[in-house]
């Protein structure tokens, strides 16, 4: 028999706050946490905003010693990995991590190949290796709590935290753990990894108004913003969360997978991967399609992958696609990549407990190819049970959960 699965916590940080009560009241009162980057200097560079988390102070949280050894993606993934495991209580060494990055220790990656062009071999830190490669942040955590249950990470782009929950997820149902910390981890904000999505044409130029150069959804949509933080989750066992007297967050119920092997960057013209997806997930839930009371978007701002997300939504929904509402947070928080799919799944999980979803800010000139309900620029009341959150990526990547009230 399989195990029932909830969440008995979460934690964050993020261009939206130092932890999701912050994020939340700012998702729902639709600011934004884009602005100028502040990081290094783009004097050079046609992008001159992301979502950046400026407040943020190493030796807040890490000593000095420690925090040269971590990357900066592995910093916010241990800050919500030890929210998480606080708001959650849970206390055991049986218990897992998963963690999903899209491109892991970038900051220490050109820092370090800047200094071997300058000095040579001697030049480069022996802690280059172990602060970089994408798996350490799930390692780090592991050491830091003494968790000895499986252990990996994960990389499918865009889709990357949603796959670690979904993931952890199945690891928990199929009975090999009874907890599980997941989600994902992004600090890619940097010279080369901004160049490489601007060169791209990914990305919005609106330097002059970054508050509202994210507009998924938009007519005028012209790119993402690229943004960075950290989202987890302690998934577990519906019997070890009773037995322990946890407080339940919410339950996960589906986890759909699929991909469009059709572009690398570009979703299927059909949507056939992403509505693929979706229909998993609610098959896996058995959910009826009229049971679902909100879609936390994928809506990345981009000209392709809002317009094939609307395809997908009504391809699935049919005629009740028009009055499901539908919000993007990427609006607010930016893309983070890596980490994005963990930080909506959080969205999700408030907006179940507070009865209030979360607006599409900078929504202004409707888009036909867009025609949903995106809820426009203010949150709305509504009692939900049933969410589902999207996330797509690169190389054709397709993750949807499905995520009820408890």
């Amino acid at each position: 028999m399989s195990n029932r699965v909830v969440i008995t916590g979460e934690g964050s940080i993020s261009p939206l706050g130092l932890s999701s009560k912050e994020l939340w009241n700012n998702l729902i009162h639709g600011k934004s946490g884009i602005k100028l980057i502040q990081n290094f200097d783009t004097e050079q560079f046609n992008v001159k905003i992301a979502g950046e988390i400026t407040d943020f102070d190493p030796l807040v949280f890490f000593d000095h010693k420690q925090s040269r050894k971590l990357d900066r993606y592995t910093m916010f993934a241990m800050i919500a990995a030890d929210q998480a495991i606080k708001s959650s209580g849970i206390e055991s060494s049986n218990i897992g991590v998963i963690l999903g990055t899209g491109v892991g220790g970038m900051h220490t990656l050109e820092e370090e190949q800047t200094k071997l062009l300058d000095k040579g071999q001697r030049g480069v830190s022996p802690h280059f290796i172990p602060k970089m490669i994408p798996n350490i942040a799930g390692g780090q955590i592991a050491i830091k709590h003494g968790f000895n249950g499986p252990n990996f990470s994960l990389s499918t782009a865009c889709s990357s935290a949603s796959d670690a929950i979904g993931m952890a997820y199945r690891l928990i149902q199929s009975n090999q753990i009874h907890a599980m910390v997941c989600g994902g981890s992004e600090g890619g904000i940097t010279p080369l990894t901004l160049s490489g999505f601007s060169n791209m044409k990914a990305l919005s130029k609106n330097n002059e108004n970054p508050q509202s150069a994210s507009k998924p959804f938009d007519k005028n949509r012209d790119g993402f913003i690229m943004s960075e933080g950290s989202a987890m989750l302690v998934l577990e066992s519906l019997d070890s969360a009773k037995k322990r007297g946890a407080n339940i967050l919410a339950e996960i119920i589906g986890y759909g997978i699929t991909n469009d092997a059709y572009h690398i960057t570009q979703p299927h013209n059909e949507s056939k991967g992403a509505t693929s997806a979706i229909d998993l997930a609610l098959r896996d839930g058995k959910i009826n399609k009229d049971e679902v009371n909100y879609i936390n978007a994928h809506g990345t701002s981009t000209y392709y992958n809002d317009m094939l997300e609307t395809q997908a939504i009504k391809q699935v929904f049919g005629d009740n696609a028009k009055n499901l509402p539908v919000s993007s947070t990427k609006s607010m928080t930016g893309h983070m990549l890596g980490a994005t799919g963990a930080i909506e799944a959080i969205s999700c999980i408030y907006a179940i407990n507070n009865g209030i979803i979360p607006p599409t800010i900078n929504y202004e000139t409707p888009d036909p190819e867009c025609d949903l309900n995106y809820v426009p620029n203010k949150s709305i009341e509504l009692d939900l049970n049933v969410t589902i959150s999207n996330s797509f990526g690169f190389g054709g990547h397709n993750s949807v959960l499905a995520i009820k009230q408890f």
